[in-house]
């Protein structure tokens, strides 16, 4: 019913730059938290950063001053702005939102297949 649809990933060089898109279709009455998280082989899924629905943001230290969140509601849509990139950010990228269904108004969390980011050195 609900789905989300990670875009944007790809090969880039260290200190390349790369933006990364989430899309939310289905049954959605309205979009709360929206967030990306991270997953590098052999450790452990990582929140990258996210931004509420009062557009409040936050961020993992190591991404601080390189990643951007935005959100654009008319458009079910959450972007991920990556700049300076080294290769410890090769990862799959998961994007995770929470929101309300219709037509029971019903909270639930909802992840997308990821998409993968691989930096070069």
């Amino acid at each position: 019913q609900v789905q989300l649809v990670e875009s944007g990933g790809g090969l880039v060089q260290a200190g390349g730059s790369l933006r990364l898109s989430c899309v939310a279709s289905g049954s959605i009455f309205s979009i709360n938290d929206m967030a990306w998280y991270r997953q590098a082989p052999g450790k452990q899924r990582e929140l990258v950063a996210s931004i509420d629905s009062d557009g409040s943001t936050t961020y993992a230290d190591s991404m601080k001053g390189r990643f951007t969140v935005s959100r654009d509601n008319a458009k079910n849509t959450v972007y991920l702005q990556m700049n300076t990139l080294n290769p410890e950010d090769t990862a799959l990228y998961y994007c995770r939102m929470v929101l309300s269904t219709t037509p029971s108004h019903r909270r639930y969390i909802y992840w997308g297949q990821g998409t993968q980011v691989t930096v070069s050195s």
